[in-house]
């Protein structure tokens, strides 16, 4: 007899004894939420060690670095280049 079989036969049994108004998870459902909560607090644990090392500092430009060279050094440092004399609102 094969162990489906023997199976078959015992269901009606656990059947007619499981009353589905007392169903509750049991001690396997906890046992799996627990283990969810320790890997999302891990996971959490891991993503703070790792944010604390981004640096957030914006790079320098370099295009605004080359233009005072490209020029030949005939504009100041502190004087607004050509393409910086325009307001923010583009409207001259």
């Amino acid at each position: 007899m094969y162990a489906t079989q023997a199976l078959t036969q015992l269901v009606p049994f656990a059947a007619d004894e499981l009353d589905k108004n007392k169903v509750t998870p049991g001690v396997l459902g906890f046992l799996v939420f627990a283990a969810l909560a320790v890997g999302v607090w891990l996971l959490m644990k891991s993503m703070n060690r790792h944010m604390g090392k981004v640096n957030f500092e914006e790079a320098p430009d370099l295009a605004a670095q080359a233009e005072p060279a490209a020029d030949g050094g005939k504009a100041q440092a502190g004087a607004p280049s050509a393409a910086g004399t325009s307001s923010p609102s583009g409207k001259g």
